[in-house]
């Protein structure tokens, strides 16, 4: 039987700069205010909520009563919301 012929890939050779066109350039915007924006509503969640706990709920604000709760988690919330924006 005879043996089939090795057919040879030609070689791979990269399109030329001139005639080819340039790739677009990724413009990168400068994010470095997430992060500590992050950490502060985290803070103030956690401490919105330690602080009514530790005043038994005369503070911070007395007028809403146990919301106070659902603001601190509000905060917190925001801060993991602001974290998606963290590359």
């Amino acid at each position: 039987m005879p043996k089939s012929r090795i057919r040879k890939k030609a070689d791979y050779t990269p399109p030329t700069a001139t005639g080819s066109k340039q790739a677009a350039t990724i413009k990168l915007t400068n994010r470095s205010w997430v992060a500590p924006v992050m950490l502060a509503l985290f803070a103030i969640g956690l401490v919105w909520i330690v602080v009514f706990y530790v005043t038994d709920g005369t503070l911070p604000l007395k007028s809403i009563n146990n919301w106070n709760i659902v603001v601190g988690f509000g905060f917190i919330a925001a801060g993991f919301g602001v974290s998606t924006q963290w590359k």
